[in-house]
C-alpha cells in the first residue's frame, strides 16, 4: 500500500523571491508528501551541483522548469510502482540516474525534492510525524538553537568581515525556553541598534545588518543585548560565529577588508583565538577556508578542546570531504545542509560518520528557504543537539522553530532539551 502511483512537481518561490523545486508524491493507500528545496547564497565551491534553467529573459536565469520536465517526465517513469519505504534503494537509484560525482546532470536540487517528498509519503502512510519515522522512538532530544541575529560579510552590506553572529541558549530548560531566551534578546537588540542610530532592517536569514566597526564591536553589542535582557553571557546564552572565511580567502591569505588586514592561516586562527578569550563563543563555523587544510588543522589544535569547530564550506555534507577532515584532524563538528549532497540517504550517511568519530552535527538552513520544515524534523529524529535556521523573525525561519515547540509538545515528558557541553 506504499507503492508510488503519482508524482508532480511544479515551480515556487524561495524566500528571496527566486524559484525553487516542491513535489507532491502520492501512494496506493491515499498518502501525499509534500516537500520544497531551498538554496544557499554563500555556497561551497564543493556542494553537489544545483540545476537552473540558464533562460536570462525568465527569473534571471534562475528558473527551474527543466528540473520540472525531469521529474514530471522521466524520473516519473522510474519511481512509479516503488515502495515509498525503501529510501534508501530510491536515493540510490536517483543517483544513478544522474550519473555524476556532484549531481551535475539532473541536480542536486532536483534529486532532493523526490528524496524528501518520499520520505514524507512514507511517514504519512505510516500515520507517524517525520521525525519519529526517520528516528523511532529514541528520538526525543530538541536541539539547541543557533539564532543568527547580526549579520556581515556577503550577507549584509556593511564593513563586518564574519558573516553570522549568532546566539545559543545553553542555559535553557526546554526547547519553549530557549526560544523565549533568544527572542527576548533578539528584541533587546533591536532597541539597542535603535537607540545607537544603527539600522535595525533585517536581512534574507532575519539577522540585523547594522554598519558596526569590527566583529569585536559586535560582539561587545551583543553582551549588552543579553545583559539588557536579563540574562548572562557564557552561562544562559553563549556566542557562535558563522565567518565564512573561503568567501575572503584569497592567495593563501585572509583579506579582513572592514578592518583592513590581510592575514596568514596562523594569523586568523590567532585571530579566532583572542576573540573566544574574550567573549562567551563556544561555537565557530568555517573559520578556515574550505581548501586551506593546513589552517583548519592548526586552529583545530590550538582550541578544539574548548571550542566547537564546525565544518560547512569544508565537508559540505560529503562524506568524501568528511574522511580528508577526519585523516588530517581538522575541525570537530559538521554542519548539516541537505541541498549540500542531495538526497536523504547520504545525509543520514554523513552524520553517522560524523557520530562514529565524536564529531558534532548542526542541522541547518539556507539562506533561501521556504516554508518547509524538514530540517527540524531531522534535528530531533537524529538527536543531533544543535540547528542553524536564522533569526527570530521571518516566517520561513520562524517556521522551523514552530515546528520544534509542537514536536516538543507532542513528545511531552519525554522530551529533552539538548545539554550543550563543548
Amino acid at each position: 500500500m506504499t507503492a508510488i502511483i503519482e508524482v508532480h512537481a511544479r515551480e515556487i518561490l524561495d524566500s528571496r523571491g527566486n524559484p525553487t523545486i516542491e513535489t507532491d508524491i502520492k501512494l496506493e493507500n491515499g498518502a501525499l508528501g509534500r516537500a520544497a528545496v531551498p538554496s544557499g547564497a554563500s555556497t561551497g565551491a564543493y556542494e553537489a551541483h544545483e540545476l537552473r534553467d540558464g533562460d536570462k529573459q525568465r527569473y534571471l536565469g534562475k528558473g527551474v522548469l527543466n528540473n520540472i520536465d525531469i521529474i514530471n517526465g522521466e524520473l516519473t517513469d522510474i519511481l512509479l510502482g516503488l515502495d515509498a519505504e525503501n529510501q534508501k534503494k530510491i536515493d540510490s537509484l536517483l543517483c544513478d540516474y544522474d550519473n555524476s560525482d556532484n549531481k551535475s546532470n539532473i541536480g542536486a536540487n532536483t534529486i532532493l525534492s523526490l528524496s524528501l517528498a518520499i520520505a514524507k509519503a512514507a511517514a504519512n502512510a505510516n500515520h507517524l510525524p517525520l521525525y519519529k519515522y526517520l528516528g523511532g522512538v529514541h528520538a526525543h532530544i530538541l536541539p539547541v538553537p543557533m539564532m543568527n541575529i547580526i549579520n556581515g560579510g556577503t550577507h549584509a552590506d556593511n564593513k563586518i568581515d564574519i558573516q553570522e553572529f549568532m546566539i545559543m541558549p545553553i542555559g535553557a530548560h526546554s526547547f519553549a525556553h530557549a526560544l523565549q531566551m533568544g527572542a527576548e534578546v533578539f528584541h533587546h537588540l533591536k532597541s539597542l541598534l535603535n537607540k545607537k542610530g544603527y539600522n535595525s532592517n533585517v536581512g534574507d536569514e532575519g539577522g540585523f545588518a547594522p554598519d558596526l566597526e569590527s566583529s569585536q564591536h559586535v560582539l561587545d553589542i551583543l553582551l549588552n543585548a543579553v545583559n539588557d535582557a536579563g540574562y548572562n553571557a557564557g552561562t544562559d546564552i553563549a556566542f557562535a560565529l558563522d565567518c565564512a572565511s573561503s568567501e575572503y580567502y584569497q592567495d593563501k591569505k585572509y583579506h579582513l577588508k572592514g578592518e583592513e588586514k590581510k592575514l596568514n592561516s596562523h594569523d586568523m586562527a590567532e585571530y579566532l583565538v583572542n576573540l573566544c578569550e574574550h567573549y562567551p563563543i563556544i561555537s565557530i563555523e568555517d573559520g578556515m577556508g574550505e581548501d586551506d587544510w593546513n589552517g583548519w588543522a592548526y586552529l583545530t589544535e590550538k582550541i578544539s578542546d574548548k571550542i566547537q569547530l564546525v565544518g560547512d564550506d569544508l565537508f559540505v555534507t560529503n562524506s568524501k570531504r568528511l574522511h580528508i577532515g577526519l585523516e588530517k584532524k581538522c575541525a570537530n563538528a559538521v554542519l548539516v545542509k541537505l541541498n549540500q549532497i542531495g538526497t536523504l540517504t547520504e545525509t543520514l550517511d554523513v552524520m553517522q560518520l560524523a557520530h562514529r568519530h565524536q564529531y558534532n552535527c548542526v542541522m541547518s538552513h539556507r539562506s533561501g528557504e521556504t516554508e518547509d520544515t524538514t530540517i527540524a524534523d531531522l534535528a530531533v529524529a537524529t538527536n543531533c543537539g544543535q540547528i542553524k535556521t536564522g533569526s527570530l523573525c521571518r516566517s520561513e525561519r520562524v517556521a522551523k522553530y514552530n515546528q520544534l515547540l509542537r514536536i516538543e509538545e507532542e513528545l511531552g515528558t519525554q522530551a529533552r532539551y539538548y545539554q550543550y557541553n563543548k
